[in-house]
Parts: C-alpha cells; sequence; structure tokens
C-alpha cells in the first residue's frame, strides 16, 4: 500500500476530476507527499485540451507517490460506489477525499442569467455539487468507521463574490454550506471535512480562453499549489480545528510555510 516517502507516506487519497487542471495539481500535491493517489475522471485519450486520467497517474508516481487511474463518470452515483469500494477492497483505508470534478458547459458562460441555457444550471450542479455530495456520502461510510479522514471540497471566492454566472456562485455557495453542514455531522467520528478556495488557476483551460471564462492572471498560482495546500491539511494532527471553513490556498501557503513550483507565493484574493 505505501508509496514511498513523506508525510503522507502510507496514506490513501481520491481526487475526482484529475485528468487536468486543479484536480492534477491536488493529485501531483499528494503524490510528491507520498501517497498512494486514486485519480478519476473521464478523460483517457487528450482531446481539445491536454490531460488523461494516466497522464496524472504517471506523473504522481513520478513524483515519489503512486498513482492510480480509475475511470469514473461523477455523474453516475453507482460509479462512485465502485470506486470507493475499489479502493477499500485494494488499500484497506481511505484518508483524503478530494473532490474537485466539475463540468464547465459549452457556449457563453459570461451573460446574464435569463439569457444563458438553462441546461447550465444542472451541468453545473449536477457535476460539482451534487457528486461532491455523493462521493463524500460512500467516502464517510469508511471514513466514520474507521474514525479518521479528510474531505476537501474543492469551491471558489465565487461562492462570496460575482463570478463567472450566477449558476456557478450558487454552486460554489453550496459547496461551502455543504462542507460546513458534514463537518458538524463528522466531527464527533474524528474525521474532518473543509472547503478550498483556490486563487486565479493558471489551468489548461484559463491559459487557453482567459477572456471566455473572465481572468485575468496577473496573480495567479499553478495548481500544485492547491495540491501542496491538501498535503499539508492532511499531514496536520491539528486540521479538526479547521473542520467547516473555507479556507484560502494562498493563506494556507502562508500559515504551513510552502511555495509555488516556481518559488513564489502569490497574495490572497480574500477580500
Amino acid at each position: 500500500m505505501s508509496a514511498g516517502v513523506g508525510p503522507l507516506a502510507g496514506k490513501v487519497a481520491i481526487v475526482t476530476g484529475a485528468s487536468r487542471g486543479v484536480g492534477r495539481g491536488a493529485a501531483l500535491g499528494l503524490g510528491e507527499a507520498g501517497a498512494v493517489v486514486y485519480v478519476t475522471g473521464r478523460t483517457e485519450a487528450a482531446g481539445a485540451l491536454p490531460g488523461t486520467i494516466h497522464e496524472t497517474a504517471a506523473a504522481v508516481t513520478a513524483l515519489g507517490g503512486r498513482g492510480v487511474a480509475v475511470r469514473c463518470d461523477h455523474a453516475v452515483d453507482a460509479e462512485v460506489e465502485a470506486l470507493v469500494a475499489r479502493v477499500i477492497d485494494e488499500q484497506g483505508r481511505l484518508d483524503v477525499l478530494v473532490n474537485n470534478v466539475f463540468a464547465v458547459p459549452d457556449g457563453v458562460l459570461k451573460a446574464p442569467f435569463w439569457e444563458l441555457p438553462l441546461e447550465q444550471w444542472d451541468t453545473m450542479h449536477r457535476v460539482g455539487l451534487r457528486s461532491h455530495y455523493v462521493a463524500s456520502v460512500f467516502a464517510a461510510r469508511h471514513m466514520v468507521a474507521a474514525r479518521r479522514g479528510l474531505i476537501v471540497n474543492v469551491s471558489s471566492f465565487g461562492a462570496k463574490i460575482y463570478a463567472v454566472n450566477v449558476a456557478y456562485g450558487v454552486g460554489k455557495a453550496g459547496v461551502d454550506r455543504m462542507s460546513r453542514d458534514i463537518a458538524r455531522e463528522l466531527a464527533p467520528h474524528g474525521v474532518t471535512a473543509v472547503s478550498l478556495w483556490p486563487g486565479i488557476v493558471r489551468t489548461e483551460r484559463v491559459l487557453l480562453e482567459p477572456e471566455r471564462l473572465g481572468f485575468d492572471t496577473s496573480n495567479s498560482e499553478s495548481p500544485q499549489l492547491t495540491g501542496r495546500a491538501i498535503a499539508a491539511l492532511a499531514a496536520d494532527a491539528d486540521v479538526g480545528k479547521k473542520g467547516g471553513q473555507a479556507l484560502v490556498v494562498a493563506e494556507l501557503a502562508e500559515e504551513y510555510g510552502f511555495v509555488d513550483v516556481d518559488g513564489a507565493r502569490p497574495k490572497s484574493l480574500r477580500r
């Protein structure tokens, strides 16, 4: 089971939606800390955007962890249940769940809500809010029994300020509320849940179409900075004190003393 050396050697994690972007960065950050990381998503062959679950898993292993690629459609509950069951069967434990998977609808995103297709609401909330809840349900059953575990729900400053569009902001606010409420129910069982707010992240999609997505990358961070934040939380014996909070990646970098892959430490966007 053990992947190698590092503060998370012997620990097992699932990162959803990890073929690219923040999910890939989360997997890499856990991998460089020595964890076994199950990398999930639907992308097995590169398309318009680079990145696959297999490439991410290989990169995790190259960094000193052990990456395991698992194709999983997080809109299908049975596939998520099977994913968690596989991890428990193969590893006997699950220490960290990173709920990151998110679906970006096709077409225009930055427009008044009444001009956007109704389907955008369903797309963003089915894979990005409901999917986080479903994965948390299946993971929590094992974490509660083991009386240990960390659930990290990747959220956004869009939970508090206007960002992208109405459906996006409502979805992220829902993620934060879910983190707070499940943390309350999990705390007596030794399990912690938090939301995590990256800053402006230089994902493959953002670098390809920053204008469409409305991002200014002048004070930005790599996806792996989010992974380093998650690894620091997972290695913190007192992480339970942060249960239910919405934590900012840049502020965790300052608190725990880690930097981005380029040695920089971006400024927090908290207002």
